[in-house]
């Protein structure tokens, strides 16, 4: 979800495996020359999941580090393709740690113009509504009161073959 850590506790994590790391928003802004929020508002939501697709079909199986969007896999199609192809790791944060890690979300296109109390309702239907997908992951970690290195060792150790 947005405002996990996925972020900034995916490049820690790539150091730590000595992989590449792909902020995935980041990718498909460089791509396409505009922020996600222009995005939004010149090719809708529909337009945006699009071009995330298309990115997760292009990095999938690939050695790397991938934080995704906090919609990628509310995509039936987007998580099948990630979860047979990579290893995923969810992020999970509660509710009142996302709304902290957002602030005012001006940059967010699905929580921009609300306040605190409309953050909050839209964020817990958010969470609602994706949680099933989110599970999916390989792995769950609890992303409350860590910070992203603590994130990245914790992700590194669950990832380890056994007795290793």
């Amino acid at each position: 979800m947005m405002g996990a850590g996925k972020s900034a506790v995916g490049p820690e994590l790539a150091r730590a495996l000595g992989l590449p790391f792909v902020d995935a928003d980041r990718a498909l802004e460089a791509e396409a020359g505009a922020s996600i929020p222009e995005l939004f508002e010149r090719e809708g939501e529909a337009g945006f999941r699009a071009r995330e697709r298309d990115l997760v079909e292009s990095l999938a199986g690939r050695p790397l580090v991938v934080a995704l969007g906090g919609g990628a896999l509310a995509r039936p199609e987007v998580a099948e393709r990630v979860v047979a192809t990579g290893t995923v790791v969810y992020l999970r944060a509660g509710l009142e740690t996302l709304l902290d890690r957002l602030g005012e979300a001006e940059d967010r296109p699905l929580l921009a113009g609300l306040d605190r109390a409309g953050r909050r309702r839209r964020l817990a239907a958010l969470l609602a509504e994706r949680e099933p997908a989110y599970l999916r992951a390989h792995h769950v970690i609890d992303s409350d009161g860590l910070a992203p290195a603590e994130l990245a060792r914790e992700i590194a150790r669950a990832l380890r073959p056994e007795g290793e």
